[in-house]
């Protein structure tokens, strides 16, 4: 039983690698430039404060909160450091 579940867990995930891949290697005019598109607007809703700004300024921005969430990782695996457990 354990096997026959196995091969359809295997069977579903090609049928569905295969539908993502033919989905994003058509590249037809339209269609390549609005999923940048949506994928811009993904990106402006994960970013605080870039609602509505263009691709050049959002990226510039995304490339500052990455650097801002380092270094909050940073200080606070510094923090945990000095203030957790002692081995």
């Amino acid at each position: 039983m354990k096997r026959m579940e196995l091969r359809r867990c295997k069977e579903f995930s090609r049928a569905k690698w295969r539908r993502r891949r033919r989905r994003w290697t058509g590249d037809s005019g339209d269609r390549g430039s609005r999923s940048v598109r949506t994928k811009v607007k993904k990106l402006q809703r994960l970013i605080p404060g870039a609602k509505g700004l263009k691709p050049d300024r959002l990226f510039l921005r995304t490339a500052d909160y990455i650097l801002q969430l380092r270094l909050q990782v940073n200080m606070l695996q510094a923090l945990s450091k000095i203030y957790g457990p002692s081995h």
